[in-house]
């Protein structure tokens, strides 16, 4: 009798041991297919997020030169007439993460600065130039390189950095969907994102 409980004692021990081990080995595939599903989303927001705006804007460049001590001058001037178009992107494939598998916690480590490039299409009107103060390919450099920073002042107080911001959020919010929905936590930095609203909040 004392043989017969120790073989069915042996028996559940087996048993629940198999049952533990298949537990385990389903919970471990589990998470390896989350974390897999997690780096493939990380994979697929790796692409630019560009914001377009389009400005135009109407420069006068003016240049003297005098000669004899004064008394005689040169004059050069011209209108510029800037249409230009401003694109603000955020490559998302340089953006890193951290994956701990044992706390099921993403973390964004880095998001890179926005790009923003500018691509000016200018047009001379009413050139004037004295023979003794032409144009010179120096002159065009000079209103080229004036023409930006104005330009570059004017886009980086517009809503065109707001817009981008907001694209960027819109893309991280669907890296904190899936988490969220897969029982994870994800943090940027060492701050943890518990609702959307919280992205907004962000210091990028």
């Amino acid at each position: 009798m004392r043989n017969i409980l120790l073989g069915i004692v042996l028996a559940l021990l087996i048993v629940f041991g198999l049952r533990y081990c298949e537990y385990q080995k389903e919970n471990r595939e589990q998470l390896e297919a989350n974390t897999a599903l997690i780096q493939k989303q990380l994979q697929n927001v790796g692409k630019l997020i560009v914001t377009e705006g389009n400005y135009a804007q109407v420069f006068t460049y003016e240049d003297w030169k005098k000669f004899y001590i004064d008394v005689l001058s040169a004059r050069k001037k011209a209108l510029v007439v800037v249409n230009a178009k401003a694109t603000i992107a955020y490559d998302l494939s340089a953006v890193k993460t951290q994956i701990d598998e044992a706390n099921k916690t993403v973390t964004i480590t880095h998001i890179p600065e926005p790009e923003l490039s500018i691509n000016p299409n200018i047009r001379y009107y009413d050139v004037q130039q004295d023979y003794f103060n032409q144009f010179e390919a120096s002159d065009y450099n000079k209103i080229k390189d004036k023409i930006e920073i104005s330009l570059r002042k004017k886009i980086e107080a517009s809503e065109l950095v707001t817009n981008a911001q907001n694209r960027l959020i819109s893309e991280l919010q669907k890296i904190y969907i899936l988490t969220n929905s897969m029982g994870w936590t994800l943090q940027y930095k060492e701050q943890v994102i518990s609702s959307e609203a919280d992205l907004q909040q962000i210091d990028y």
